[in-house]
């Protein structure tokens, strides 16, 4: 499973995800966050709990530069500071008043998030591009039985017959279930883009058979 430090890069999302002008939740080590996408195509990663009645900031709307919870509207921009509270519009809302912040990286097709100060910039897999994501309802363990390989910090390489050689990117979520990042050969074409899915999802049926097995042993 990939490192749960909060100093070290996570990949919360594929780039292809998340459209200009949206938002969506993910989650790090550190719990959960509101990954959004200005007009302008800036990224920005906040807590997903806006401070003034707790509601997820990844229901919001992204309305130009600015992210506005989808409750009263308070709107916050992507350093974290709020910039409005509609119920008092001539108030400038003061500095305290903040949402957390996220580093946020896009490298390669992939949205990368860190909770502390990673070293460096995310990894940059030059000979892949992103396929798709899926959700496995299995965790670490029993996806590195279902792929007969231990699952490091990268990720790991799979194959299965038939299908070109995939690289999967693993992130676990609060719920025990893990969410993969599947990687295909950049030179691959479409059939082999089609085998590289119906492989990943094999795997995902066979991680789920072994976490099923164990949760009854």
């Amino acid at each position: 499973m990939l490192s749960d430090k909060t100093d070290t890069w996570v990949p919360v999302a594929l780039s292809q995800d998340l459209p200009t002008g949206q938002a969506m939740p993910a989650r790090t080590p550190a719990g959960p966050i509101a990954l959004w996408r200005s007009q302008s195509g800036r990224l920005a990663a906040s807590a997903d709990r806006c401070p003034h009645r707790g509601m997820r900031l990844s229901h919001g709307f992204v309305r130009g530069e600015a992210l506005s919870c989808i409750y009263h509207g308070w709107t916050y921009s992507q350093a974290g500071r709020c910039l409005r509270i509609p119920a008092h519009p001539s108030l400038t809302p003061p500095e305290t008043i903040r949402v957390a912040t996220r580093s946020v990286e896009e490298a390669g097709g992939i949205v990368w998030v860190a909770d502390g100060e990673p070293d460096g910039k995310p990894p940059l897999f030059e000979s892949y591009v992103p396929l798709r994501s899926l959700t496995v309802r299995a965790g670490g363990s029993a996806l590195s039985a279902a792929a007969g390989t231990k699952v490091a910090v990268e990720g790991f390489v799979w194959q299965a017959p038939g299908a070109p050689a995939i690289r999967l990117l693993p992130v676990p979520q609060e719920t025990g279930e893990t969410l993969v990042h599947v990687l295909v050969p950049a030179d691959c074409g479409a059939s082999e883009r089609i085998a590289a899915s119906r492989a990943a999802e094999s795997l995902r049926r066979m991680a789920e058979r072994i976490e099923a097995k164990e949760a009854v042993s």
